[in-house]
């Protein structure tokens, strides 16, 4: 035991040894490591019940808040060993109890309890967390009705995420069996405990990673169930990882769990709450007997009006001939017309019979030998006065002759070949098409050149000149007919 000193003792610069004195000096690390381990070995396991406050996460996993009541605080630590078996998310103003062990900290002179074990301070405190967890959520908009997406009215296939021992699993496919029988996939998952949220959330992931068209049907619905129990039976279905699991799925998710009076964070991300799983089942297809009753009836409507406007028109149509005459009485008035038109042609025919042979008489009276006699001398007096002037035949000879020299002088003029003998030429290419322009020959680049005696081959020197082929005879030109004696040819 170290002397004690008084007021008045004599101050010095230097440490001294005091007589009685019997103990060294102790460095502030040998003090801290003294009180170290007095805190440990006095409170080597301790479980603290307080309010939690500045609680983070660091980058290496390990976990620090402060236990605080309305008199202390102590700060606290986990490290990353154990955060991960923690069954909920801490959050400041939560109360819970933690189990561990008082230690110090050396570096800053504080004390503190490193917690092994987490655990909420009663079902006030899982609610309280619960609601802080909820308005997070919809801050960020998950419980939004935007999200919500429509449920497909009849889906090839279900999946359902349960537990396949249960008697959830059961009930579901008793409902759709007895409703309309569907293709129904399970996901086994543990729907209680710490591992439940790692599972549902992997299970609807993994449903939405199938790809459509695949070996496994991608389900068209999806339905996460369980059955009834406590608030911490039911909590795995309020943990964030499951809630925004539910709230990223492509397809459309019933949420079913626990009874009617139980509400978890699932039932507002998913698209549709069911009351029950039953319930879930009922939602998720229709009867079929139902809707095999309702076709039954839209196609007897639909008969009925298709047969209805016929049952009509034939109604209309029965008033109508009603009202029409009889055909007989349409046509008496026509038989009438006839008859009377047929009289009148009948007497009309021997009335004109009657005046033609009148008139024939009339003529023949008229016709006799001296008469005709008459008519043949005045007709011969006629003819012999009539004289044919060869001057007229001649002018009118010559004015033929003179327009067919025109023609012809006109026909050697529009001669193609008529220049060829005045020492020009027409070209030609490859294909015996007539070339018009430079541009045009030295396109061809193979040409033939047209004289009045024959064909010669030539090449502008873009291309090899083609065989000389040998020139066809000239034809021999049509002679013009002699021109008539007395009249000269112009040409």
């Amino acid at each position: 035991m170290s002397a004690s000193y008084s007021d008045d003792a004599d101050p010095s610069l230097l440490a001294n040894s005091r007589p009685g004195d019997n103990s060294e000096p102790l460095s502030v690390s040998d003090l801290s490591r003294s009180l170290k381990r007095v805190v440990e070995d006095r409170f080597g396991f301790v479980r603290i019940r307080g309010e939690l406050s500045g609680v983070k996460r660091a980058a290496s996993g390990h976990l620090y808040c402060s236990l605080k009541d309305d008199k202390s605080v102590i700060d606290g630590v986990m490290w990353k060993s154990a955060a991960p078996r923690l069954a909920f998310r801490p959050e400041d103003g939560v109360e819970v109890i933690a189990s561990g062990k008082v230690t110090t900290y050396a570096g800053r002179s504080k004390y503190q309890i490193v917690i092994e074990r987490m655990e909420l301070a009663g079902e006030g405190a899982l609610l309280a967390l619960l609601e802080k967890t909820k308005a997070r959520l919809e801050a960020e908009g998950l419980f939004a009705d935007a999200r919500k997406k429509p449920l497909p009215f009849l889906p090839r296939t279900i999946g359902v995420v349960t537990s396949p021992t249960g008697a959830v699993i059961r009930d579901i496919l008793h409902r759709l069996s007895d409703r309309f029988p569907s293709h129904v996939i399970v996901w086994p998952v543990v729907v209680q405990g710490e591992t439940a949220k790692g599972q549902v959330s992997a299970a609807v992931r993994g449903f939405n990673a199938l790809e459509r068209g695949g070996a496994i049907a991608r389900p068209d619905l999806l339905i996460v169930a369980r059955g009834g129990g406590s608030i911490e039976d039911l909590w795995a279905f309020n943990e964030e990882e499951v809630v925004r699991a539910i709230a990223e799925s492509e397809i459309p998710v019933i949420s079913a769990v626990g009874h009617e009076t139980d509400t978890t964070l699932a039932d507002f991300a998913a698209d549709h709450r069911a009351p029950t799983p039953t319930a879930a089942a009922e939602r998720a297809v229709p009867v079929r007997a139902e809707l095999a009753a309702g076709i039954a009836d839209l196609g007897a409507r639909q008969m009925r009006c298709a047969t209805r406007p016929v049952a009509l028109g034939r109604e209309r149509l029965e008033a109508c001939s009603q009202r029409l005459p009889r055909p007989d009485a349409l046509l008496q008035a026509a038989a009438q017309a006839l008859d009377d038109a047929t009289e009148r042609h009948r007497r009309a025919l021997v009335d004109r019979v009657a005046i033609g042979r009148a008139t024939l008489g009339e003529a023949a009276a008229r016709l006799s030998p001296a008469t005709l006699n008459w008519r043949l001398g005045q007709a011969r007096e006629r003819l012999e006065h009539v004289r044919l002037m060869p001057a007229t035949l001649t002018t009118r000879h010559a004015r033929a002759t003179e327009r067919l020299a025109a023609n012809v002088a006109m026909l050697r003029s529009l001669d193609p070949d008529a220049p060829l003998g005045r020492g020009y030429a027409m070209v030609f290419d490859g294909q015996g098409a007539l070339v018009r322009s430079a541009g045009d020959a030295r396109a061809a680049g193979t040409l033939s050149l047209k004289f009045a005696d024959g064909r010669v081959a030539a090449s502008t020197g873009d291309a090899p000149p083609p065989p000389a082929t040998p020139a066809p005879a000239p034809k021999p030109r049509r002679k013009s007919p002699p021109p008539p004696s007395g009249q000269g040819d112009l040409f």
